[in-house]
């Protein structure tokens, strides 16, 4: 789970919802100063909310991108049905072309862990929304082995137990990833308390179905690679969820941009901030002005 290194927006940010064809999603939304080189639309991975890409947002807005970072459906303050069925990858797709279409189209698309396979799945089904994808610390299919195993745990565990009593087994238990979000306790904080409300405002048949997609997620890269869209893919230079070198062999046969984040793990968004917004600015920098792909169906 991504900790953000602070909670409070910048001062180029707003926090609001989201009106879209498939309702409202909460987003924090930063508008540049400078003219608006394009925009960004920022999903967040398992556990997570737009928080996640908190320290992102004054970085992109001062290079001149409008950056929006959502809650998807179930996550958080958007909220959502009790039902599984209601977060299938292809429903959470459709999400991400609804909340292009309310920013404009033409976008350029970012997914973090389970946000980028969900992302993959928009661009596969029609890509021409979009200017780019970048996915971040996501890879090519289902999560490692011993992720696999980890997260098959936690999802018998919210099915038998509430919320609060899962938060409270993952405290004691310890450690630092998908399957347990705050490592053990101390005196709470500031963090420690969103982390416990974010867990909490989140619909468990949303954890259940999307952790559920991380352990049979099969693999796109062929399909994705015949989308003629520019493709950037990032993560630290660790990774729990999905080792680097498959990442790079991922970015490889994409033909993608790659990009390491020196001194970070699963969320460079979080972890190196800067070091990340700087080279998400160069990889959009980069491309040809108004550049979108044609659609392109899922096979």
């Amino acid at each position: 789970m991504s900790k953000p290194p602070f909670l409070t927006l910048p001062a180029c940010a707003r926090a609001y919802r989201l009106p879209t064809a498939r309702g409202e999603f909460a987003v924090h939304d930063a508008l540049p100063a400078a003219p608006e080189r394009g925009t960004v639309l920022l999903v967040p991975g398992f556990t997570g909310s737009k928080e996640d890409f908190i320290a992102l947002l004054e970085p992109l807005a001062a290079a001149g991108y409008r950056a929006v970072a959502v809650d998807g459906r179930g996550q958080y303050e958007s909220g959502g049905p009790r039902e599984e069925s209601a977060y299938a990858q292809g429903e959470l797709a459709r999400d991400i072309h609804a909340q292009a279409a309310a920013l404009g189209g033409a976008v350029h698309l970012l997914g973090h862990s389970l946000g980028g396979l969900v992302a993959r799945a928009a661009v596969l089904a029609d890509a021409s929304p979009f200017r780019s994808l970048t996915v971040m610390s996501s890879g090519p299919a289902a999560i490692s082995e011993p992720q696999q195993a980890r997260t098959r745990l936690l999802i018998g565990a919210l099915a038998q137990l509430d919320m609060a009593a899962v938060w409270e087994r993952m405290r004691q238990e310890g450690g630092q990833d998908t399957t347990d979000p705050d490592g053990p306790a101390a005196a709470p904080t500031a963090l420690d308390t969103f982390l416990y409300e974010r867990w909490m405002a989140t619909v468990p048949g949303q954890l259940r179905e999307t952790g559920r997609q991380l352990t049979v997620e099969p693999d796109r890269t062929e399909q994705l690679a015949r989308v003629p869209l520019p493709k950037h893919v990032v993560s630290g230079e660790r990774d729990y969820a999905w080792p680097v070198p498959w990442l790079d062999d991922m970015a490889q046969r994409l033909g993608a941009a790659r990009t390491v984040i020196g001194g970070a793990e699963h969320s460079p968004n979080a972890e190196r901030p800067a070091a990340t917004a700087a080279a998400l600015t160069a990889f959009w920098d980069g491309l040809p002005a108004g550049r979108t792909a044609g659609p392109a169906r899922a096979l």
